[in-house]
């Protein structure tokens, strides 16, 4: 068998991938590789302490940092989120999620935090993006990222309150939008700004000393380029001086994030730990089993099957519950980016396998060399 390098190598080698980092650890035995270069000229090579964009990986570290709340006691499971976000406490329902803008019930009941932690809030993309309340939600729930383009926090709260949801509360599973909301409560109900939550919470307590949602001008030197594939071309997307160089006026709980592959790990241990850093409590085991089970039904997984590839989901990443890859084990627990990135834990084996790259993909299908490595880190 090949080791990880050699895995990564020839996706560098055939020019899919400008370079790669990752680790996969399997109890005490970490496995770290670093190849290829921080852009397509080859500007400066790929390190163990390379900055990426992690996009969607994001999201469990911010279902982790309302847990906090929750288990501070400040934030109840089954409380109404208006009782924080008064926008959204009493959204109108399309009456079916084929009905048009105007053809609306009135919430059956209040959306919880419960609901906001699974993505059953009743906002979000389904598979099918030609419904309406879904192409209505695009104008809002813009590309993450891109998280420049988005308004100041109570602006996109305002604005998310004109669209419909598609489903009553607790009715589907729904992808994205609730992680973009968890962040939007964490900051009122904590009445701290959402990376100062996170820096307390979870980043210091942690030691993810280069995650955040901006990256100082004197580590722009590590970050890598971001790159879109187009007709089988790499174009640039996004390089060290844009969209993370200036904080966001909304940060996204839903894909904001940059940081090293180290520090995803450093979260990834706190989860295997049942919540505990370095003997401190950082999440309370219930915490942890919460986030990493699934909480979705059949019906659920059929209206997000395009991103849910078969899966469940728990808070703030998918969770295994059916054997249908080399790569699947039931309770395995992560998620995938869309700039190029996956970061899973299999609580039952003690692994933790994390992949950061720098290209991104507007398909949910994972491109060949993210299976590759999840085929070689299973």
């Amino acid at each position: 068998m090949t080791d990880l390098h050699g895995v990564l190598e020839p996706h560098v080698s055939s020019g899919a991938l400008p370079g790669a980092v990752a680790l996969v650890a399997r109890g005490d035995r970490v496995e770290f590789a670093a190849v290829g270069a921080l852009d397509v000229a080859g500007t400066a090579p790929m390190t163990r302490e390379s900055i990426f964009r992690f996009a969607s990986i994001t999201k469990p570290i911010t279902a982790a940092a309302l847990l906090a709340l929750v288990d501070d006691g400040r934030v109840g499971l089954h409380d109404p989120i208006g009782r924080w976000l008064p926008e959204l406490a009493a959204p109108a329902v399309v009456r079916t999620p084929a009905s048009e803008l105007d053809d609306v019930v009135p919430l059956a009941r209040p959306i919880t935090v419960f609901d906001l932690l699974t993505s059953q809030a009743g906002h979000g993309f389904a598979s099918d993006f030609s419904l309406p309340a879904v192409r209505r939600l695009f104008a809002v729930q813009k590309d993450g990222r891109e998280p420049q383009a988005f308004p100041a926090t109570d602006e996109w709260l305002a604005e998310l309150s004109e669209v419909p949801l598609l489903y009553q509360p607790g009715e589907s599973w729904l992808y994205d939008t609730s992680s973009a909301v968890q962040g939007a409560l964490i900051a009122r109900a904590s009445g701290r700004s959402l990376p100062e939550f996170l820096a307390e919470r979870v980043f210091a307590p942690l030691g993810m000393t280069d995650t955040g949602f901006v990256v100082p001008q004197a580590d722009r030197g590590r970050c890598t380029t971001f790159y879109k594939a187009e007709d089988g071309v790499l174009r640039p997307a996004d390089g060290p001086d844009g969209q993370w160089s200036t904080p966001p006026a909304f940060p996204l709980g839903s894909g904001g994030l940059v940081g090293t592959a180290d520090d995803w790990f450093a979260f990834a241990r706190v989860l295997l730990a049942g919540g505990v850093a370095d003997g401190r409590r950082v999440l309370s085991a219930e915490a942890v089993r919460l986030m990493t089970t699934d909480h979705t039904t059949p019906a659920h997984r059929e209206i997000g099957a395009l991103f849910l590839e078969g899966q469940g989901w728990g808070m703030g990443g998918s969770v295994d519950i059916a054997v249908t890859d080399p790569w699947t084990v039931p309770g395995r627990y992560g998620w995938v980016g869309g700039t190029g990135t996956s970061a899973h834990v299999v609580p039952a084996t003690g692994t933790v396998a994390i992949l950061l790259t720098q290209v991104g993909a507007d398909s949910p299908v994972a491109p060949e060399w993210m299976r590759d490595f999840w085929r070689y880190a299973a």
